[in-house]
């Protein structure tokens, strides 16, 4: 109560039957907003009882008579209090259900963002290039017969996606989602920056070139990092690597052009296969072991199949889509 006397006479003047509506009105009200707990207002109850007992002589009827009507009193004040906290407490529980409701609804929320993504895919055809743009901007570009496999949005802590085959990336800068690319033979991982990444399940030997920035590239059984300029050859069938310093334009296979680094001459064919959707193949009983290295401005198959006869001995014939490669 906000003021204990001015109630104590108003309790007293209930008890002695003297009370006007009014005061009946400001008492009851008082209670129902009182800060105090029902002990408090029980105390309340036994003082002014106590007080009206001295101020005047009662009979032992009327002692009677004003202890049940200071117990109806305070029954009626239990119940408005009982009353009050249930209303309370009900209030409290509501507020607790809708906090618990709102917090589940967002995290429902994003669990059904996180498991309702979509996949997309793209893919290149025989001598064909395409430029795709992925959900957080950054850009792919894919050589022939290659395959990209990624989320219509990314959500999480990483950007992943898969690839098969050859493409240029210019990723996107975030520091907070690292973007991650799966091939057969390994992971590259990015923050932002350039690089070209040659992984075709069917070559022997595939590669990772940083044209800016730096990469970590995943192995299974091993882990490197590479900066601007460098480039390594990571031969599937042995399991060596060879890192080292690339100066010249990387991906020149992007305006056209082709470039061998040491390159089997089994992949230089596979290579021609999907650039020209022909059929090479290498006479039997012949050992070809050969590794190519140069660049060419590839005008055309023939002048690609003359260079590799010139710098290696290896000789063609040519019916049409079918090409084979022989050495005597």
């Amino acid at each position: 109560m906000k003021n204990s006397e001015n109630n104590k006479s108003l309790l007293r003047r209930y008890l002695d039957d003297l009370y006007t509506m009014d005061d009946a009105r400001k008492l009851l009200d008082e209670l129902q907003t009182s800060e105090y707990d029902t002990d408090m207002l029980q105390d309340l109850a036994a003082e002014v009882w106590e007080e009206t007992s001295l101020q005047s002589p009662q009979t032992d009827l009327e002692r009677e008579q004003y202890k049940k009507e200071a117990r109806l009193l305070l029954k009626r004040i239990e119940h408005k209090k009982r009353m009050w906290i249930r209303r309370a407490a009900l209030a409290v529980s509501s507020v607790a259900a809708m906090v618990c409701l709102v917090f589940g609804s967002i995290s429902y929320i994003r669990y059904i963002d996180r498991t309702q993504v979509s996949y997309l895919e793209a893919s290149t055809s025989f001598g064909e290039r395409k430029e795709v743009q992925l959900p957080d901007g950054t850009t792919l570009i894919l050589n022939s017969c290659s395959r990209v496999h990624y989320p219509d949005r990314f959500t999480g802590k990483e950007r992943r996606i898969e690839l098969e085959g050859e493409g240029y990336f210019r990723v996107y800068h975030n520091e907070k989602q690292p973007f991650i690319v799966d091939t057969r033979h390994f992971d590259v991982r990015v923050l932002g920056t350039c690089f070209n990444i040659k992984s075709y399940s069917s070559d022997e030997v595939v590669s990772v070139d940083v044209e800016s920035g730096k990469v970590q590239v995943d192995l299974p059984e091993a882990m490197m990092r590479l900066r601007a300029k460098e480039q390594v050859l990571i031969n599937t069938v042995s399991g060596e690597y060879n890192k080292r310093r690339e100066e010249r334009t990387m991906a020149v296979w992007r305006k056209g052009n082709l470039r061998f680094n040491s390159t089997p001459i089994h992949d230089v064919a596979k290579e021609l296969e999907r650039m020209y959707n022909c059929r090479i193949t290498f006479a039997e009983g012949q050992n070809f072991d050969n590794l190519i290295s140069g660049e060419h401005d590839n005008k055309s198959l023939d002048a690609v199949l003359q260079a590799v006869e010139y710098t290696s001995g290896i000789h063609y014939k040519r019916m049409g889509n079918m090409i084979q490669l022989y050495k005597w």
